[in-house]
């Protein structure tokens, strides 16, 4: 049997002795701390020199490695220095191979777990490696090393690695020279809390680093917190339990019943063992062995997490509408120019719930929590974005002190002002105007009602994008342009209009792009209008002439083609904006105007997020990223989403409708002595 000591300046309270048994080998591990006793722990490693296969040093740490440099700390380097037989290690190879695969791993289970989270690292210099590791999932970072060094909690803390490779290169050549105990003050009293720490930990989402520190220095609540840590014991792991902790990580398999958990020492020191190697390993050896032993993290939910929640902020459409919520139904009776000024003025106000969303690929259900604003599309348009923005923000910190994790920007709410950008700034959850969703279910619909109305896949397609340079008309018209390559831009301001033109063209060579601020010559010849304007009054369209058998698929609210126009033109498919059925039985609590499970795709995009996890900003702002389109597709896909049969002002799209149409338009097509369509039969494509 292979036998192994870890040799610590911690409290000897923590000491035990088990076997554990890898790869077919039994190893007998066994911890001794010395009680902050220098003396002591140099003794221990000349007692035990020659006697076991390798030792481990415990809270020690020779030469520090921080970035590119390197920072050799005397005290610990003559500790190690009394072995002269047996192979001495410090857990350092384990810390930069094993504890960042279990960063990996461990974000690989719970998506969500580190990405824009609040995440602190109790010691920095001693887990650089962990910390790199964390940083490459934008969190917000912090690293405790003034305030646990210098015992100073008004000292500003590194936020980000290049603050702390500062911190070290300014700090570590001094600690070097003092006792070991300034930079790992948990020897003596661990079981005491030291609060100069506090602060930090209660602002972390998550923190993560050496568990003797989080022993020491964490406060008594930790609810709703994430841990990431090397050796809790069985013992110390249901304490985090009562503590509130909702998920620890530790960066270890388990090893033994009695003792799950070893440090990385004790960790490297077992590897060394077992290989029989006659100095530290090298990581390729490491990361060889870590293959071959399965080894990666351990992920625990100490305490059952919340359900996803999320919010979504709506307001009435129209004057009548605001009569629909039961405290205002009397508002009928009054004038509806007053009841729309006085309407503005509202705080934002709760609805409902949303319950029954649940995800097919996880079976998780995720929670809605229905907000309302007052206004109307005209009083948000009249006024000055400020006036939204100040009730979107409060719309949010309510959201927020009810459970929701993300809210969702609907209708002019996310078409005021910077498309969200500012109530995002203000708030510390995350926001999101629904728009990538939009754009994905948008163009999925139009697909969809060209392939009926032509009766296979035609030719050739020339589609007419109106509000071409708003945020979602932009994206659209450059994802148009790759599918259809033929696109005519239209906007009111040719500056943005050039822009965008020149855009597409450089994204798409060969695709025709033609910009103009006036609809009526091109439309005649479109096969796909898509309107996206945040226009109140006037005609967008002039319906009477379009192309027979065109398609036009209205994702304004309020819609820009109004039903009586298209009347006119029987001929003519008009379509709403993709919508979405939302996985499970969905139950909105309110009448938000749309059949049973079915949500417009801003709507569902928020909710999309929280099945995912993604409680973050989101799509924001004018110009949508359309990777982040593309991914919205796929989670669409990945949680069961599905597009919602096409309606026209309300009413299901009916084989025998498209059936009359497209008789309808071919008879126009004759009368106006047009060549009927050119369609390849049978293909979805």
């Amino acid at each position: 049997m292979k036998r192994v000591v870890s040799i610590s300046l911690g409290s000897a309270q923590r000491d035990y002795q088990i076997t554990v048994t890898v790869l077919g080998q039994h190893v007998e591990v066994r911890r001794i701390g010395a009680n902050d006793d220098i003396a002591q722990a140099m003794a221990l490693v000349r007692e035990f020199d020659g006697k076991v296969d390798a030792i481990g040093l415990g809270g020690l740490t020779p030469v520090f490695r921080i970035g590119r440099a390197r920072y050799p700390h005397q005290e610990a380097i003559h500790i190690a220095a009394q072995a002269r037989r047996t192979p001495v290690v410090d857990g350092g190879v384990v810390k930069a191979t094993l504890e960042r695969w279990a960063v990996a791993q461990a974000t690989r289970q719970i998506p969500s777990l580190l990405r824009y989270k609040r995440v602190l690292i109790t010691s920095g210099v001693e887990r650089y490696q962990l910390a790199a590791a964390i940083s490459q999932y934008e969190p917000e970072l912090r690293f405790a090393d003034p305030v646990i060094h210098a015992g100073i909690p008004f000292l500003p803390p590194p936020r980000s690695l290049e603050q702390l490779e500062l911190y070290a290169a300014t700090t570590l050549p001094i600690l070097a020279l003092l006792p070991y105990r300034f930079l790992h003050p948990v020897a003596l009293g661990q079981e005491g809390f030291d609060s100069r720490a506090a602060d930090l930990f209660r602002w972390a989402d998550v923190i993560a680093g050496d568990f003797a520190f989080i022993r020491r220095f964490a406060p008594h609540d930790l609810t709703r917190k994430s841990i990431i840590t090397d050796d809790p014991s069985p013992a110390e792991i249901e304490d985090l339990r009562r503590r509130g902790v909702t998920t620890l990580v530790t960066m270890t398999p388990p090893l033994s019943e009695e003792r799950p958990f070893l440090a990385a020492d004790a960790i490297e020191a077992v590897i060394t063992a077992i290989t029989e190697s006659t100095r530290q390993p090298g990581d390729a050896e490491v990361i060889d062995f870590i293959a071959a032993a399965g080894w990666g993290p351990t992920v625990q939910d100490l305490n059952p997490r919340p359900k996803p929640r999320f919010a979504f902020v709506i307001h009435p459409l129209r004057t009548e509408l605001i009569a629909n919520h039961h405290l205002f139904r009397w508002t009928r009776y009054l004038p509806k120019r007053l009841v729309e000024l006085v309407a503005a003025e509202f705080p934002p106000l709760y609805l409902s719930r949303i319950r029954g969303i649940r995800s097919k690929a996880t079976g998780e259900e995720v929670e809605g929590i229905l907000l309302t604003l007052g206004a109307t599309p005209r009083e948000m348009m009249r006024r000055s974005p400020s006036f939204t923005y100040r009730r979107l923000i409060k719309a949010a910190r309510m959201a927020e002190w009810m459970g929701a994790q993300i809210m969702g920007l609907g209708a002019f709410t996310s078409v005021v002002g910077d498309a969200g950008i500012t109530v995002a700034q203000k708030v510390s959850i995350g926001i999101t105007s629904g728009n990538s969703l939009t754009v994905a279910a948008t163009l999925e619909a139009a697909k969809q009602a060209v392939l009926l109305m032509k009766g296979g896949r035609p030719e050739h397609v020339r589609a007419v994008v109106i509000g071409a340079t708003g945020s979602i008309g932009a994206v659209c018209a450059r994802l148009l342009a790759q599918a259809v390559q033929d696109v005519v831009l239209v906007a009111p301001r040719a500056e943005r209009l050039l822009a965008l033109k020149k855009q597409i063209e450089a994204e798409t060579p060969g695709a025709r792009v033609v910009a103009a601020t006036y609809a009526d010559a091109y439309i005649g010849d479109a096969d796909l209008i898509i309107t996206t304007t945040s226009a109140l009054t006037g005609k967008v369209i002039n319906i009477d002439k379009l192309k027979p058998g065109a398609v036009v698929c209205d994702v304004a609210r309020p819609p820009d083609v109004k039903e009586e126009d298209a009347r006119r033109r029987p001929d003519v498919l008009v379509i709403e904006s993709g919508e979405i059925v939302l996985p499970g039985e969905p139950d909105f609590g309110f009448d938000i105007d749309m059949p049973p499970g079915t949500a417009y795709a801003c709507l569902s995009e928020t909710a999309l997020l929280a099945m995912e996890g993604k409680f973050e900003d989101y799509t924001l702002g004018r110009n949508i990223e359309i990777e982040r389109v593309k991914e919205v597709y796929r989670l669409w896909k990945k949680h069961g989403l599905e597009l919602a049969r096409l309606r026209s002002f309300g009413v299901y799209v009916t084989d025998e409708m498209i059936a009359e149409k497209r008789r309808l338009a071919e008879e126009r097509r004759r009368q106006l002595g047009l060549p009927p369509e050119r369609v390849i039969v049978g293909s979805g494509e």
